[in-house]
């Protein structure tokens, strides 16, 4: 048996006694909850992303060796919850910094982006640093139809 004091937030002081037993089961318990808590909190959902970058992005630009050619890329699409689309390939994408990191199953990138809601990609291939703009679609007033 172990002698307890507790104080209420009223004031009011308890004297008892707590069998060891029931206060080694009672200390784990709640160590148990505080760990279950801390784990759901953490888990939760994907986190969603900014609204500066979420969108859909149409390739505007592509740059193969220095020389400009045509882009003919899928559009990119990011939306709020956290994920991406890319010519059929899903996976998640993070916003870091002034970075948009994608990772998915067989896609993984990063692009830097920049002003005027564009999404530059560069990487090296064997012709040499290929660099492709992705701009964000925005909707025109009048040239969208509800229902």
């Amino acid at each position: 048996m172990r002698a307890v004091c507790i104080r209420s937030a009223f004031g009011r002081v308890f004297f008892g006694e707590v069998s060891m037993e029931w206060s080694g089961v009672v200390g784990k318990a709640v160590r148990f909850a505080a760990v279950i808590f801390c784990a759901l909190w953490w888990a939760g959902e994907a986190p969603a992303q900014s609204p500066q970058v979420v969108g859909e992005y149409v390739c505007t630009e592509a740059h193969v060796a220095g020389k400009t050619v045509p882009c003919k890329a899928a559009p990119l699409n990011l939306k709020s919850d956290g994920k991406f689309e890319l010519q059929g390939r899903e996976g998640e994408y993070l916003v870091n910094g002034s970075w948009v990191e994608l990772n998915g199953a067989v896609l993984k990138s990063r692009a830097k982006i920049e002003a005027g809601h564009k999404i530059v990609f560069r990487f090296y291939n064997k012709k040499g640093l290929c660099e492709m703009v992705f701009e964000r679609r925005v909707a025109e007033l009048g040239k969208s139809k509800l229902g």
